[in-house]
């Protein structure tokens, strides 16, 4: 669900000719929406939940433990050792996480609201190695995402915020927190501005 990127002001100036004639200051700051595929994370998996609609609602299948491990597809098994809730505030930053000390996976789904998410990939040596990914999770097409150990991970809540739903294969340990941060802004500001395209 990664969203498109457009080009700077004036770019494609040089490149395409203009058979509508423009102002000069039109020009000047015109660009072009971009339509190519932004760059994925390796490991990070986007599956969506299958929903069963009844006159009562609806239901869907979260996790199923195979032998103690959930297998998610295109992700490697993990096993589940903790599943937390997390209120985020209405257009509330929560940026950068990365959790060095032990390997931990994650594995999110928005349950109501909406959240943008950002993925970095910090893992030395990785095929994707400095990769920025943008995904947009929301309760009304709830999906998992799948988190990989040395992937550092942000939001930004939505105007009425969100409700997260998360599992992961360590347990959070008060004495010890695998809690690594790294500024909201590490990766630009400009990640988390609205979008006014």
């Amino acid at each position: 669900m990664s969203e498109s990127s457009s080009s700077g002001p004036g770019a494609f100036e040089q490149e395409i000719q203009l058979q509508v004639p423009l102002t000069e200051r039109a020009r000047a700051a015109l660009s072009f929406q971009s339509y190519e595929s932004a760059p994925r994370i390796r490991d990070v998996t986007l599956r969506p939940l299958s929903r069963h609609w009844s006159e009562n609602g609806w239901f869907a299948e979260y996790l199923r433990l195979e032998g103690g491990k959930v297998g998610i597809h295109g992700a490697p098994p993990i096993s589940i050792r903790q599943i937390s809730l997390s209120r985020a505030a209405p257009e509330r930053i929560n940026a950068f996480h990365i959790h060095p000390k032990l390997p931990q996976n994650e594995l999110w789904t928005v349950v109501e609201g909406q959240l943008l998410v950002w993925l970095a990939d910090c893992r030395e040596g990785s095929a994707t190695e400095g990769v920025l990914q943008k995904v947009i999770l929301t309760g009304e097409e709830p999906v998992q995402l799948f988190i990989p150990a040395g992937v550092a991970h942000g939001y930004r809540a939505g105007p009425q915020g969100a409700l997260l739903l998360y599992a992961m294969d360590q347990e959070f340990d008060i004495t010890d927190p695998n809690e690594g941060r790294l500024p909201w802004d590490y990766f630009g500001a400009q990640l988390w501005e609205a979008d006014r395209g």
